[in-house]
């Protein structure tokens, strides 16, 4: 909710100004997008950065050492697996909408 609102303010502010926006990380969860929808708009288009988890891994590992985060290698499968949990039915919405454009 609080997302969508602060998006949504910041959306509508810069409406005489701009071509259109780019929401980066956002929705995250089929609800969030479904809820930008009812409260926004549709977008006209979604990018998917589809890369493999092995290369989600290796990043997320490197921003951890470079962090000083504590997280290994566990954590890291499991951030990719609810990742792919919560993505996946988001994916899929967008395909068969026909809005959804993957990135390699």
């Amino acid at each position: 909710g609080i997302v969508l609102e602060l998006l949504k303010e910041a959306m509508v502010s810069k409406l005489g100004d701009t071509k259109g926006f780019l929401i980066d990380g956002y929705p995250q969860e089929l609800k969030d997008a479904e809820e930008f929808e009812s409260k926004v708009g549709e977008p006209k288009l979604v990018l998917c950065l589809d890369c493999s988890a092995e290369t989600m891994g290796s990043r997320l590992l490197t921003r951890n050492q470079s962090s000083q985060n504590s997280g290994n290698t566990e954590t890291t499968e499991e951030r990719i697996e609810s990742y792919y949990q919560a993505s996946n039915p988001l994916i899929a919405y967008y395909e068969s909408k026909t809005q959804l454009c993957k990135v390699n």
